[in-house]
C-alpha cells in the first residue's frame, strides 16, 4: 500500500471523519475505498461502453421500407387526443 497526502477543503474533511467514524474506520481507509469504488465503477462504464460500441450496427429489412417516424409513434399519439 502506498502513503499519500491529500488536502481537501475544511467542510470535506469534517464530512469525512464523520463518514469514517460512523462506518467505525479511518478517514484514510474511507478514502481509499471511495477511490477503489469509483475506480471499479469507471472500469465498468468503459467496459460498457467499448462493448456497445463494437456491437454489429446491421438493420436488415425483408425488401419493405421502414416505417416512418409518424407510423412508429401513431398508436400512442391517439392515445393523447
Amino acid at each position: 500500500m502506498k502513503n499519500v497526502t491529500v488536502t481537501m477543503d475544511d467542510r470535506v474533511a469534517e464530512w469525512a471523519r464523520l463518514e469514517a467514524a460512523r462506518r467505525n474506520t479511518s478517514v484514510s481507509r474511507l478514502v481509499g475505498e471511495i477511490l477503489a469504488e469509483k475506480m471499479r465503477h469507471d472500469d465498468a462504464y468503459e467496459r460498457a461502453m467499448r462493448e456497445w460500441l463494437e456491437r454489429d450496427l446491421s438493420f436488415t429489412s425483408d425488401g419493405r421500407p421502414y416505417p416512418k417516424r409518424d407510423e412508429i409513434y401513431a398508436e400512442r399519439l391517439d392515445r393523447f387526443r
